[in-house]
């Protein structure tokens, strides 16, 4: 099962990542200024993970495929590594959408 676990950056702001359930990151979140912002962008993911069309596929500058996941309203609440292939990218997005979901939320900022 994956989990979401929030850290505090160096300058005080939080930010998550969601990880599956070998402890890879498959999704990492912008910084945000509080933790209840954090935790909303938490609730975000969890609400626009099942659905195709909150993806966003890219390609990077040196050409390796990655994908954000938007919300209703545009804004960019998620971001995945850089994979080796496309297909490892789609692999990526399958994960994000059945872990996410049902995700725990481990606080590691308390």
């Amino acid at each position: 099962m994956g989990k979401f676990v929030i850290t505090t950056q160096k300058n005080g702001e939080f930010r998550f990542n969601l990880k599956a359930g070998n402890g890879q990151i498959i999704l990492a979140s912008e910084s945000y200024t509080g933790k209840p912002a954090c935790l909303n962008g938490i609730e975000s993911v969890k609400k626009n993970a099942p659905l195709d069309a909150r993806y966003e596929q890219k390609v990077s500058k040196n050409g390796k495929p990655y994908f954000n996941l938007k919300a209703a309203n545009g804004q960019i609440i998620g971001t995945s590594e850089l994979y080796e292939s496309e297909a490892a990218m789609k692999n990526g997005i399958e994960s994000v959408k059945k872990n996410a979901p049902d995700a725990t939320i481990d606080d590691q900022t308390a």
